[in-house]
């Protein structure tokens, strides 16, 4: 059973900077896709940034060049760094993770796109004002 505990949140003005976190445990995929997702009230959830067991890294357009999705395999720990933050970054943000087949990571964006994650933490909420 994997667990996920994501912190980190909060409240920030704009143009400030937040890290997320999501400590991940009991899980031994060798082959994995790992992610930030979020949800604003009265939209859908998006696809932020994902990760990969090969370290490969995808952003969603909005937030380029802005956040930064890492992890430390010894920590077992997920990171998202977000840098420049705007308003309409406030949302609920959630940490998923789930097996990956080698060739399903052969596609570039699949965890971020087309992965189905089975596991996902506790949301941490970023508010941004302006």
């Amino acid at each position: 059973q994997v667990q996920l505990v994501a912190s980190g949140g909060g409240s920030v003005q704009a143009g400030g900077s937040l890290r997320l976190s999501c400590a991940a445990s009991g899980y031994t995929y060798s082959s994995y896709c790992m992610g930030w997702f979020r949800q604003a009230p009265g939209k859908e959830r998006e696809g932020v940034a994902t990760i990969d067991s090969t370290s490969y890294t995808r952003y969603a357009d909005s937030v380029k060049g802005r956040f930064t999705i890492s992890q430390d395999n010894a920590k077992r720990t997920l990171y998202l760094q977000m840098n420049s933050l705007k308003p309409e970054d406030t949302a609920m943000y959630f940490c998923a993770a789930d097996f990956a087949s080698p060739g399903a990571l052969v596609r570039g964006d699949f965890c971020l796109r087309h992965m189905t994650y089975n596991s996902w933490g506790r949301g941490t909420q970023v508010t941004v004002s302006s």
